[in-house]
């Protein structure tokens, strides 16, 4: 009888060591561990029976029992701390899976547009100039022609830091920062953002531009058509449309509208066009004597042109996007698309 109870207990033990490899959560090793060390469990059954037992064979029962009783508690007190630092490591990495790919980047539809236009303008010898974007009151409307009432100084337009200081509205200050720097010949673009109060589904507070500037000896008016509707034809299609309308900025004389022939409908009339077939995408014009003035130019020896865009405009034509908010919102089911 004392040698069957024995047996039992290093059983009894053996059994609950499988059970406790097998356990995978602190839930399971504290269900084992009533099941074979609770007032009711395995170990505490078998001890029942040693009452049947004669006096002189209790006590080494009993040790072994308690020897069975330790190590089991220590084996759960072991597994218990092992699963709380396998859950502190994080999940076990499978080897066998296969690896995740790691998502690639790439240019924002508006970086891509910018560098498109750049490369178009560098190829006809154009410089690239960058300037900042706090800006001084001098540059983006005094030295650029602007009267002291022109209603683009209002501040529901521009964003004012100080009675001298704006966030620049376009990029035509470079326009008198490169001829400060430099003499003729001038042939630069200046890429960059801008900033008016102004939000809606074509206009945003923050935009992007690039202002085109060339002053040299003898630049016409056809010198101006000419770049500008190779710009056009060499980034929409060899057969757009181009037209050019009389129109007024204060630092060019004479000014023009540049329009294009609709993408959205090739002209025939539509929503987009409001009918017309047409679509205006740039200003442009012959930089205005004053403006020399600024930068002690003589324009009785140069003339030059000058032109702008605006770059999301731009992008929203050439890829039929209808709401400006998308280049900004960061959707990349968007972005994805291009």
């Amino acid at each position: 009888m004392p040698e069957k109870i024995k047996a039992d207990l290093i059983s009894l033990s053996e059994e609950a060591r499988d059970d406790l490899a097998r356990a995978e959560t602190p839930e399971e090793v504290e269900a084992l561990r009533i099941r074979y060390l609770g007032k009711k469990g395995g170990v505490s059954v078998l001890l029942r029976g040693m009452g049947g037992l004669a006096p002189e064979v209790r006590p080494e029962v009993g040790l072994v029992a308690n020897r069975v009783r330790d190590e089991l508690a220590e084996a759960i007190k072991a597994r218990t701390e092992e699963l709380a630092a396998r859950k502190a490591r994080g999940p076990a990495v499978d080897v066998t899976l296969p690896g995740r790919r790691r998502r690639l980047g790439a240019s924002h539809l508006i970086t891509r547009t910018i560098d498109e236009i750049t490369a178009i303008f560098t190829r006809m010898g154009f410089n690239v100039a960058e300037g900042p974007e706090i800006e001084l009151d001098y540059y983006n409307f005094e030295a650029l022609n602007f009267p002291k009432d022109h209603p683009t100084r209002d501040m529901q337009d521009t964003l004012y830091v100080s009675d001298r200081v704006v966030l620049r509205t376009h990029t035509s200050p470079m326009q008198v920062r490169t001829m400060e720097r430099q003499r003729p010949p001038v042939w630069v673009i200046v890429p960059g953002k801008t900033y008016r109060r102004d939000s809606d589904v074509t206009h945003t507070p923050m935009f992007h531009q690039i202002e085109g500037l060339v002053v040299d000896r003898d630049i016409t008016f056809g010198d101006l058509k000419g770049v500008l509707i190779s710009f056009v034809r060499q980034f929409f299609s060899p057969d757009t449309a181009v037209r050019f309308r009389p129109s007024f900025f204060p630092f060019t004389e004479p000014s023009a509208e540049v329009d294009i022939g609709c993408v959205i409908c090739g002209g025939r009339g539509c929503r987009t066009c409001g009918q017309t077939g047409w679509l205006e995408i740039l200003g442009s014009g012959m930089v205005d004597p004053e403006v020399y003035k600024f930068v002690n130019y003589d324009p009785d020896e140069v003339t030059g042109f000058a032109f702008g865009m605006g770059i999301e405009r731009i992008a929203m034509l050439k890829y039929g996007i209808d709401d400006i908010r998308l280049f900004f919102e960061n959707n990349l089911r968007f972005l994805k698309q291009f």
